[in-house]
C-alpha cells in the first residue's frame, strides 16, 4: 500500500528545525543549534517521532552538497589561495595531536582492562581507530554557522575551510593506512594515487567548465535561469565523480564546483538561488537528519565515563591541534582559538569512520555509544564556541578602539594645557 507518511515527516522536520533555530537565537545561539536539537528530540534518542528513511539520508545528502557549493560559491578565492599553506600546516597538525589524544586515552583504558572488546586484531591498531576517528572534522556545520554570522570570507573562514579540505584528505589517508595494515585488499598506493588523480581532474575539469561557463554568461543574458540548472548539474557530476571513482568525499567535489563558479558574472545570481532551495528544504532536513541518527544503546558507568573522556579529547586535541597550527601561521590568538573551535565538529563523517573500523574489526561495537556521543555534543557545541570565540575578537576590537579614543582624549587634554 502506497504511503505518504514521508510529506508529514518533512512537514515536521521543517517546522521544528525552524520554531527552535528561532528559540535557540532569542539565546544569543546560531540557528544551526536549533535544527541540530531539532532532529535529537524528534529521533530515537528522545520522543522517537521520526526515524531515519532512505527518502530523508538522500535529502540530507543532497543537503550538505548543496551546503558546500554555496559555501565554495561565496568563498573570495585570492583569500584561499593566500590561506593555502597556512591551511595545510593547520590540517597537519589539527589531525595530528588528535590522533595521539584518541589512542592515548584508548591504550589507557585497555591498558586497565577497562573496555571490553569484541574487535578483532591487535589492541595496538584498536587504539589507533580510536585515534583516526578523532581526526575526522564535519565543517558543513561550521559553514552554515559562519554564513549565518556573516564570517565565512574572512580569513578565519578561508582558513577553516581550505583546513576542512585537506583534514578531508589526511583523515581519508589516516584510515586507509590502518585498514591496510588489517585487511591486506586496501592499497595504500591506490588510494593516495586516486586522490591525486582527483585533483588532476578537478583542476582540469574545473578550468574548463570556468572558462565555458565565463563566457556564456557574458555574452547570453535572457534566461538567467539556465545557469541555474547548469550550475547545478557540474556540482552533482563533480560529487559524484569525487565519491564514485576517487574516492573522495562527494562535498569535497561539490566545494570545487562552486570555487569554480565563484567570480563569474552570475555567481551571486546562482548563489541566491541555492541560498533559496537550500534554506527552504534542504539544510533543515540535513541538519535534522543527524540527530536522527543518534540511537543509544545501554552503556554501563565505564563506557559513560570513557565517552565523557573522549567528548573532552576531541574537542581539546582540535582545538588545541588547529590552533597551534594557526598561531605557527602567524594568526592572533584570538584567531587561532576560532579556527581550532571551527574545526571542532565530528558530524556524520565520525560515525562512517566508525562504522568502517566496526566491519573491519578494528572497532568494538560497545564502543559505538561512545562516539555517537562525541559526534552529538561536538556538533551542538562547535557553532556555541564559535560564536563566542567571534565574540572575544568584536570585544578586543571594541576595547582597542576605546583605548585609542582615550589616548587621543588624554592628549587632547595635556596639548589644550601646554597652550
Amino acid at each position: 500500500m502506497e504511503t505518504y507518511d514521508y510529506l508529514l515527516n518533512i512537514a515536521i522536520i521543517l517546522l521544528s528545525t525552524k520554531v527552535l533555530g528561532l528559540l535557540t537565537r532569542k539565546f544569543q545561539m546560531p540557528q544551526v543549534v536549533g535544527a541540530l536539537l531539532a532532529g535529537l528530540l524528534l529521533g530515537p534518542a528522545a520522543l522517537n517521532i521520526l526515524k531515519q528513511t532512505d527518502l530523508i539520508n538522500e535529502l540530507a545528502e543532497i543537503g550538505v552538497i548543496i551546503l558546500m557549493f554555496s559555501a565554495g560559491l561565496e568563498t573570495d578565492i585570492q583569500g584561499l589561495k593566500k590561506a593555502g599553506k597556512a591551511s595545510f600546516v593547520i590540517a597537519m597538525i589539527g589531525v595530528i595531536v588528535p590522533l595521539i589524544g584518541g589512542y592515548a586515552l584508548a591504550a589507557f583504558f585497555n591498558q586497565q582492562g577497562y573496555l571490553v572488546s569484541d574487535a578483532q586484531g591487535s589492541i595496538f591498531l584498536q587504539n589507533m581507530f580510536i585515534g583516526v576517528i578523532l581526526t575526522a572534522t564535519s565543517v558543513s556545520i561550521t559553514v552554515e554557522t559562519l554564513r549565518e554570522m556573516g564570517k565565512l570570507t574572512t580569513n578565519v573562514g578561508n582558513a577553516i575551510l581550505g583546513a576542512a579540505i585537506i583534514d578531508d584528505i589526511l583523515g581519508i589517508v589516516a584510515l586507509t593506512i590502518i585498514t591496510s595494515v588489517s585487511d591486506p585488499s586496501v592499497k595504500l598506493f591506490t588510494v593516495l594515487a586516486k586522490i591525486v588523480a582527483f585533483f588532476i581532474f578537478a583542476a582540469v575539469a574545473g578550468y574548463i567548465f570556468h572558462k565555458l561557463f565565463r563566457m556564456w554568461t557574458e555574452s547570453y543574458n535572457k534566461d538567467l535561469r539556465r545557469f541555474i540548472i547548469v550550475s547545478f548539474v557540474f556540482c552533482l557530476v563533480m560529487s559524484y565523480a569525487a565519491e564514485r571513482f576517487f574516492g573522495v568525499a562527494d562535498i569535497t567535489g561539490a566545494y570545487i564546483a562552486g570555487l569554480m563558479i565563484a567570480g563569474t558574472q552570475s555567481s551571486h545570481y546562482v548563489s541566491k538561488r541555492f541560498d533559496t532551495l537550500s534554506y527552504m528544504l534542504l539544510s533543515p532536513i540535513f541538519f535534522a537528519s543527524i540527530g536522527l541518527k543518534v540511537v543509544l544503546k545501554d552503556m554501563n558507568t565505564t563506557l559513560i565515563v570513557f565517552a565523557v573522556l573522549l567528548v573532552l579529547v576531541a574537542v581539546i586535541t582540535k582545538v588545541i591541534g588547529c590552533g597551534l597550527g594557526a598561531l605557527a601561521c602567524k594568526y592572533t590568538k584570538t584567531e587561532a582559538l576560532q579556527i581550532g573551535v571551527g574545526m571542532v565538529s565530528r558530524g556524520e563523517v565520525a560515525l562512517i569512520v566508525a562504522a568502517k573500523g566496526n566491519q573491519l574489526g578494528l572497532m568494538s561495537s560497545d564502543l559505538f555509544g561512545p562516539v555517537v556521543i562525541v559526534v552529538v555534543i561536538t556538533t551542538i557545541i562547535a557553532p556555541v564556541l564559535l560564536k563566542m570565540a567571534f565574540r572575544m575578537k568584536a570585544q578586543e576590537e571594541k576595547t582597542h578602539v576605546e583605548d585609542h579614543l582615550m589616548a587621543d582624549r588624554e592628549e587632547e587634554h595635556y596639548q589644550y594645557k601646554i597652550k
